[in-house]
């Protein structure tokens, strides 16, 4: 087993700290990748406080991650030493369900084995994520990183860039297309830079006016302020396309009114249940779906397209020395638009 320095969390109420996890030494498929960055999702929050139940403790979190291919099993034929390359959301699957078999391995019908707080398709191991300096895995569950995207702003696209691109390629956007995107976090500033990127006319839905400027320096063409009295009566129809990328509780029968006939929205927050008439479908033929991350093929497709664009995230880097600090930050929605942990922040403490 190799000894790895990660930061972890003990119990949902404990703050991250220093921590030594085992990666496994390379099998014949596997890559060992020497990790450079690692994105901060809003879902490590959740998960490392427990708010979705069944944590596994102690929990190294970190999905959105950047290294270089440090170690190559006998057998790997996909990657070489040197190669820049990513992680996203999950590092194994079952292989042979029907997902797994349509490249749809987020899907898994056995379960997908997550990069953590799940376990390997043993059944038995914990997983334990990029919060740390290396990680072992199988070959197939790698993406490689195009030249040109700057390796710490590629981070987030393997999580919040692939759960905005996925739904805007499979609901079929096409240039000229009115869409709206909900929110302007993490996920939202993906969704318009990906939605311009797609030829769309983009507006921003926020209930905050204050983000304005910062929508359209990102290119959206409009802004609407959900908070605003008749915004809802007034921009009734108006969109064939809606991605609701907000996790807190807010009124999904408003915004599917802002649909046209066959309207879509689809979902890729997770917010508490929230109450859902039937009139906004039915009156406009309008669906409402959901969405989670993609598989590895079109996590791929989401990386060369975003490479062939510019499209890359904005972030600010951070030590992980500072990643309690950047939790309540995101909780304040105090960054623009995504942390990125600096792995050789842990390289350097003492004893590591």
């Amino acid at each position: 087993m190799i000894k790895t320095p990660a930061y972890a969390a003990a119990t949902p109420t404990s703050p991250l700290a220093p921590f030594t996890i085992d990666r496994r030494e390379p099998g014949a498929h596997d890559v060992l990748i020497d990790i450079l960055y690692c994105g901060v999702c809003h879902s490590d929050i959740h998960q490392a406080r427990d708010e979705w139940g069944g944590a596994i403790f102690p929990m190294v979190p970190g999905h959105e991650i950047i290294g270089v291919v440090a170690q190559t099993g006998s057998e790997v034929s996909r990657w070489k030493i040197g190669d820049t390359v990513g992680i996203g959301c999950f590092v194994d699957s079952c292989r042979q369900c029907e997902a797994c078999e349509a490249g749809e391995e987020q899907y898994c019908r056995r379960g997908a084995s997550f990069t953590y707080n799940s376990r390997e398709q043993d059944g038995q191991t914990p997983t334990y994520g990029g919060y740390s300096t290396q990680i072992t895995i199988d070959e197939a569950y790698v993406v490689g990183i195009p030249e040109g995207i700057p390796p710490e702003r590629a981070a987030p696209l393997l999580c919040a860039g692939i759960t905005t691109y996925s739904p805007l390629r499979r609901f079929g956007v096409r240039p000229g297309d009115k869409i709206a995107i909900v929110g302007l976090g993490g996920l939202g500033h993906m969704g318009v830079k990906l939605g311009k990127a797609f030829g769309a006319h983009v507006t921003v839905l926020s209930h905050s006016p204050g983000k304005r400027d910062d929508a359209l320096k990102l290119g959206a063409d409009d802004f609407i302020v959900t908070s605003e009295a008749e915004a809802f009566t007034r921009n009734a129809g108006r969109f064939s396309f809606i991605l609701d990328t907000v996790s807190a509780t807010h009124d999904y029968n408003a915004y599917l009114n802002l649909l046209g006939l066959d309207g879509t929205m689809v979902l890729v927050g997770l917010p508490d249940p929230t109450p859902l008439a039937a009139w906004p479908l039915v009156t406009g033929r309008r669906r409402l779906a959901g969405s989670m991350i993609g598989g590895i093929r079109e996590t791929q497709e989401m990386l060369d397209f975003c490479g062939e664009h510019g499209v890359t995230a904005d972030v600010e880097m951070i030590p992980i020395q500072n990643i309690n600090e950047a939790y309540e930050r995101t909780l304040k929605s105090d960054v623009r638009y995504r942390f990125v942990i600096d792995m050789a922040s842990l390289r350097q403490l003492p004893g590591h």
